[in-house]
């Protein structure tokens, strides 16, 4: 999945960039509090986006088909 089309999906569901430096940006969802680290690789494997879901406690993003 594609970074920016991730990160737009972390925006909509309320997510927001916490901390920005290093090799990952910081997410955090602020209804939880829980934080999660999005590589910063154009790319993201479907696998890590769905972790990355699971651990901040939104939906994953739905496959297009």
């Amino acid at each position: 999945m594609k970074r920016r089309a991730f990160l737009r999906h972390l925006q909509a569901e309320e997510c927001f960039l916490d901390r920005d430096d290093g090799p990952h940006s910081v997410w955090k969802n602020p209804k939880t509090g829980d934080a999660e680290a999005v590589p910063r690789h154009n790319e993201i494997n479907i696998f890590l986006v769905r972790k990355i879901c699971r651990e901040l406690r939104i939906l994953p993003p739905r496959d297009k088909a």
